[in-house]
């Protein structure tokens, strides 16, 4: 089995790790809505990138189900009222 030959001094150890620490990331703004955000990443608040929409949010996806619940209680209020108007 190798085994080194000489004691790797100090020096060569810790400039080894020198190298090794956290990089602050870079901050970038929407374009569509100015928001903070990571480079090069969908924005969480609007879900555009570069201009388009990639992701649906999740105000998105509140105000898509609310039309949605008035719709279904429009036609159940329309399908109720037409045999009551019906004086026979």
């Amino acid at each position: 089995m190798p085994v080194p030959k000489r004691k790797r001094s100090r020096a060569r150890r810790d400039s080894r790790f020198a190298n090794k620490f956290i990089k602050v990331k870079a901050i970038a703004t929407c374009s569509n809505c100015n928001e903070a955000t990571s480079s090069h990443q969908v924005c969480a608040s609007c879900g555009y990138y570069k201009g388009r929409k990639v992701m649906t949010t999740k105000k998105d996806r509140v105000t898509k189900r609310k039309d949605a619940l008035t719709a279904r209680q429009a036609t159940s209020k329309s399908a109720q009222g037409t045999p009551s108007e019906n004086p026979e």
